[in-house]
């Protein structure tokens, strides 16, 4: 089977989707992987056909807008303006990514697309190309459902009907925000009219199967969820062998005792320097030894004493295990990478799914408390460092947990799916 897989944003949008490009290419299908420019090369060395799509909505990251949405500082009312005008000036972007998409789709001949929501138009060209799709999901609220409430919205203990609330209200704002272009790119294409205005249902109203890649170990299948909707285990994306470490970082593990890993992946906001000084401090007063990854924008850090070793980057499941614990922005990635190492988490959420993860942890027993950004000082979070190395509870649980990820067949499952799927009328 041709499998064309679609989906854009940061290198966690990104990685799964690769990983589960490779698991499809593994069982004998051909796949092409659909993404922004600034990460052809990441695909096609694994192997995978590439498709392209323009990098211009990411950049946008690191504008003053970019930088002010995700500064936690800002109150509710700032903060949906930000990202209103965030919106306005993505939105034009859309039209040329549709466009580009579609291209990319035809060009590969697919018999199915498995599209991540970025993905506006990917259920559109199925539509236009005649075959099913599949919505391929990395986080669970966005599937309504009464057990947790939507993206982006507080758990308030408000009950089932608030959960279900939100979660439609969640998709329907995402659905919604771009559906001009979608309109109009469908009308250029001699489509008709759709009645269904949401990512989760085809054109003429019949639900899209819909596919969660994290683990039922870390978030149960709701109950309440139909059976077009299931949850695979984790796509992940093993380490290359080509990939070695630098001397210099295997000296610094060997030298003591294991490290705590503190990184922040892309986020980004006007609070970077204040952050970083934080987690110096923090590391120096709880006496523990870290590894700072200072990622895309994530992190600065400069002068640093020998009980800290700076990296920009190195592979979570290489790094991970070798790590006392785990210090991050909660990415579904990042917190994964941590639980199926076994290693005790702590999660600083900025936005998005981020706090969902965090209170997962901690629900878990792997983890203590979330602390978001704002709330980080040196004394709070040195306390949370110390927790994390000497918790005996903590410290069981995340191996059990990790054990159970390592032992899950996440491929088996999704090609079981995708197949049930293709069959299901």
């Amino acid at each position: 089977m041709n499998i064309f897989i679609i989906t854009l944003g940061t290198r966690g949008d990104v990685q799964p989707y690769i990983a589960l490009g490779l698991g499809l290419q593994k069982a004998g299908h051909q796949v092409t992987l659909c993404t922004t420019v600034n990460f052809r090369d990441f695909v096609t060395e694994h192997g995978l056909r590439y498709g392209y799509l323009n990098d211009d909505a990411l950049k946008l990251i690191h504008t003053d807008a970019g930088r002010s949405a995700l500064d936690d500082d800002r109150s509710m009312w700032k903060t949906i303006k930000t990202y209103a005008e965030l919106t306005k000036l993505a939105a034009p972007m859309q039209a040329a990514l549709l466009e580009e998409g579609w291209q990319a789709a035809e060009a590969a001949k697919p018999d199915l697309i498995l599209f991540h929501p970025k993905g506006l138009g990917a259920s559109h060209y199925a539509e236009k190309l005649g075959i099913p799709s599949i919505c391929a999901l990395l986080i669970p609220m966005l599937v309504p459902t009464r057990e947790f409430s939507g993206f982006g919205f507080p758990e308030w203990k408000l009950g089932g009907w608030y959960n279900r609330l939100t979660t439609k209200f969640t998709l329907a704002a995402m659905s919604m925000g771009f559906g001009k272009y979608v309109d109009a790119w469908r009308k250029k294409h001699g489509m008709p009219r759709r009645r269904s205005r949401d990512f989760l249902h085809t054109s003429d109203d019949r639900p899209i199967p819909v596919m969660h890649g994290f683990s039922p170990n870390v978030v149960p299948r709701p109950a309440d969820w139909p059976d077009h909707v299931t949850v695979t285990g984790y796509w992940f994306l093993d380490k290359q062998e080509t990939w070695s470490p630098p001397s210099s970082l295997v000296d610094f593990l060997n030298a003591g005792d294991p490290p705590i890993y503190i990184g922040f992946g892309s986020m980004t906001n006007q609070k970077t320097e204040r952050v970083s000084r934080v987690v110096v401090g923090a590391l120096q007063k709880a006496k523990v030894r870290g590894i700072l990854a200072t990622g895309w924008g994530g992190l600065e850090a400069n002068d640093l004493p020998d009980s800290i070793y700076k990296i920009d980057a190195a592979p979570h499941d290489w790094l991970f295990p070798r790590m006392a614990a785990v210090v991050h922005h909660g990415g579904a990635g990042t917190t994964a990478a941590g639980l199926r190492a076994g290693r005790p988490t702590l999660i600083c959420p900025f936005f998005g799914d981020q706090p969902f993860w965090g209170r997962r942890v901690q629900t878990l027993g792997a983890g203590p408390a979330p602390i978001p950004p704002k709330k980080l000082a040196v004394d709070n979070l040195a306390k949370a460092l110390r927790e994390l190395v000497e918790n005996e509870a903590l410290r069981r649980n995340a191996e059990a947990i990790g054990e159970k990820l390592r032992q899950e067949d996440s491929m088996k499952n999704t090609l079981a799916f995708i197949e049930q799927s293709r069959l299901t009328p």
